[in-house]
């Protein structure tokens, strides 16, 4: 029940730093939105270090820089692709692909649920799928390009769900620290590379604003990050994957609020679905 409620409330989280860093990226490059998320996120997570119990060692250093890796390739793949638009479908389509992965790694590893639990996993792939739904003629369809890194950030998310699993259980939030370093790291070679290669250029010009909405991203990345790592040690990994995926559900309602980017009735249905998902996942 704990860990259900962890993991929404982490979903939630999820939702907005998407979309915040789906505004950050529309001014700016998503490399360099996922840097500052990085910077802004570690910084929290140092505090929480220092307040909670950490246990180092190397398997936390080794599936910390596996999950940092994917981190790392998940954020850039989710705020272009977000950038790109719409939010509303795309959102959706990559956590769903990020739901499959850790759900087949839990099966494969011996995961076994009850009734009311595989019952709460159908209907919650379910949801995404009604949530993915956008029927009409008048529906802005994603480019393939948006579909594609749409899937690749999927995939990452659910890389980075499994390897952050496997560190140990009494590690703290000493294997965060470590994702987020490799992250912060590995988006400094690759903005580094962006300026080499275009040296001569003028420098693209950074706003107030699109610092702001990067900076609130990494600080909502973070605070879920941490929730689905304590959802994780209390529960089974295909559960809290699937409840990761409805993550878009925050990001829809931001989208169609501050956006007015249309939501089709049946996307309005899978959030209620969703939400039966939830609570019977919760009574498993």
């Amino acid at each position: 029940m704990l860990s259900v409620a962890l993991a929404l409330a982490g979903s939630v989280i999820y939702g907005a730093s998407d979309f915040f860093g789906g505004l950050a990226a529309r001014g700016t490059s998503a490399v360099r939105v996922t840097l500052i998320n990085s910077i802004a996120g570690l910084a929290v997570l140092v505090v929480a270090a220092l307040v909670l119990p950490s246990r180092w060692g190397a398997p936390v250093l080794l599936w910390g820089v596996l999950a940092g890796v994917c981190g790392a390739v998940a954020l850039v793949l989710l705020y272009a692709c977000l950038a790109l638009g719409p939010m509303s479908i795309l959102s959706p389509i990559l956590a769903l692909v990020a739901a499959v992965i850790p759900i087949t790694v839990g099966f494969v590893r011996g995961e076994r649920l009850s009734g009311l639990g595989y019952l709460g996993l159908a209907i919650g792939l379910l949801a995404i799928v009604l949530i993915c739904l956008v029927p009409g003629e008048r529906a802005v369809r994603p480019s393939p390009r948006g579909l594609l890194m749409a899937v690749g950030a999927g995939v990452a998310i659910g890389g980075y769900l499994v390897f952050i699993d496997l560190t140990p259980p009494d590690s703290g939030p000493a294997p965060l620290l470590v994702t987020f370093v490799v992250t912060g790291i590995v988006m400094s070679v690759a903005l580094l590379g962006q300026r080499l290669a275009r040296r001569g250029t003028p420098r693209p010009t950074i706003t107030r604003v699109t610092v702001g909405f990067a900076v609130l991203c990494g600080l909502t990345d973070a605070a879920a990050a941490f929730l689905f790592l304590l959802a994780l040690r209390m529960g089974e990994l295909s559960i809290v994957s699937v409840l990761n995926a409805l993550a878009p559900a925050g990001t829809i309602v931001l989208a169609a609020v501050v956006l007015r980017e249309r939501i089709a009735p049946v996307q309005w249905m899978g959030l209620a679905v969703a939400l039966v998902a939830a609570v019977l996942l919760a009574l498993a």
